[in-house]
């Protein structure tokens, strides 16, 4: 038994077709006020150990109430305030408040376990989520080193609180690589197409 809450389970083949059920009904909820929705984080590459909680990033021109409003009204749901920042990179300057800004919602009452992120396109937190995931999904090492990592840190920490804050320096350390590996591809944050 494990001493931790956080609980890390293979890949499965099923988080694609829930992402996209979420993905759907996302874009209905706030229909021309989306601008694309992905798939991110580890459910996102196949292969890789995760959380069975799906990760979606929603990208909108603007992060603004209307966004937090049409949410809310679809029934989703937010523990803490729903304006967050994400973690600071080590190495960005600019205007963290900024450029990080995202709101986090969670999974409708009853529905498939999920976290959702609504970033504002062309910040740096709406192109770390996407390169991050191309980067693992490329690199099959990477993503497995990866996975080990979630496991024994999910094995390790007693107080799942404490997982996210081990887990991002990790997390950056994928993104200084996918930086490089970005460069010597050409790799460019995926268009903004209308959902």
């Amino acid at each position: 038994m494990s001493r931790s809450t956080v609980t890390i389970v293979e890949h499965r083949a099923a988080w694609s077709s829930e992402y996209e059920a979420i993905a759907t009904e996302l874009r209905v909820a706030l229909a021309d006020g989306v601008l694309r929705v992905d798939h991110i984080g580890s459910t996102a590459v196949p292969g890789l150990a995760a959380k069975d909680v799906i990760d979606v990033q929603v990208t909108v021109m603007a992060i603004d109430d209307s966004v937090s409003n049409r949410l809310l009204a679809a029934g989703y749901t937010t523990h803490h305030e729903a304006l967050r920042q994400d973690h600071l990179p080590p190495g960005f300057d600019g205007a963290p408040a900024q450029d990080w800004t995202k709101l986090f919602f969670m999974q409708r009452p009853g529905a498939r376990r999920s976290n959702i992120h609504v970033r504002q396109a062309g910040r740096p937190n709406q192109r770390y989520a996407l390169l991050v995931r191309d980067f693992l999904r490329a690199d099959r090492r990477s993503a497995a080193a990866y996975g080990e990592l979630k496991k024994r840190l999910a094995w390790a920490l007693a107080d799942p609180d404490t997982y996210p804050d081990v887990k991002d320096p990790a997390s950056d350390l994928i993104y200084i690589a996918a930086e490089r590996w970005a460069q010597g591809n050409q790799w460019q944050v995926p268009g903004l197409d209308r959902a």
